[in-house]
């Protein structure tokens, strides 16, 4: 079997790492913010908050992707206004693709700085705060060192499950070679065209290989930042 990518290969390729850099490193602000939110506050409707944060993880991608058309479609107000107001058009773009799997693997960044938060000792931001550190200088030398394990596994693990994201993306921004063509939906069309199946092999060994890679990674860099921490 030929194991060589054609050029459409390796532009699905490519689009999936660029979608899925933009969608987890342009959702982390938001994750961490959310996870620091729920580690250390208590507030009304937190359990609803945190079951809102979770619900991508088990809402269906296709139902995620439809909601997603309905909300920012071109003729929906808010797509609309996106559209004319400021150029900035989701559906059957790539941006769409980064805004369905920035929302598909926010949970997994939330929930592991959440646990790494959870973990560390909260004595030593209190006792910083009596000695007269402001809330900058804790967070800065402080809450990010303690949650490195977590925020650096949260990354990888998102941008692991952000290469193999396919329903919400094909509902969302459809399937458009070069445009919206991920490598999930480059398999998909394969399996779809005669003849196709050693490129879906293919495409999926691939597809095999980056998660085995992500996943080992992540394990290890996670380890490597809780020994540093």
């Amino acid at each position: 079997m030929d194991l060589s990518l054609s050029p459409a290969d390796t532009g699905a390729l490519l689009l999936s790492l660029r979608v899925s850099a933009v969608a987890v490193f342009g959702a982390f602000p938001v994750a961490f913010a959310a996870a620091l939110l729920l580690a250390r506050v208590n507030f009304p409707g937190k359990t609803l908050v945190d079951g809102l944060i979770h619900l991508p993880l088990v809402l269906p991608p296709v139902a995620l992707g439809f909601l997603l058309l309905l909300i920012f479609g071109t003729r929906a107000p808010l797509g609309a206004f996106l559209l004319h107001v400021f150029g900035l058009r989701f559906v059957f773009n790539w941006t769409g693709a980064v805004l369905a799997s920035a929302i598909i693997t926010f949970p997994f960044q939330v929930r592991a700085i959440r646990l790494s938060l959870e973990a560390a000792d909260r004595n030593l931001s209190l006792a910083a705060e009596t000695l007269g550190a402001g809330w900058w200088d804790r967070l800065a030398n402080i809450t990010l060192p303690l949650a490195l394990p977590g925020i650096v596994a949260g990354l990888i693990t998102a941008f692991a499950a952000s290469l193999g994201e396919f329903g919400a993306i094909i509902t969302f921004v459809s399937n458009i070679p070069g445009e919206t063509q991920t490598l999930p939906l480059a398999i998909y069309s394969a399996l779809q065209s005669p003849g196709g199946e050693e490129r879906a092999v293919r495409l999926s060994l691939i597809s095999i290989m980056l998660a085995l890679i992500f996943m080992v990674f992540a394990e290890f860099a996670q380890r490597r930042a809780r020994e540093a921490a």
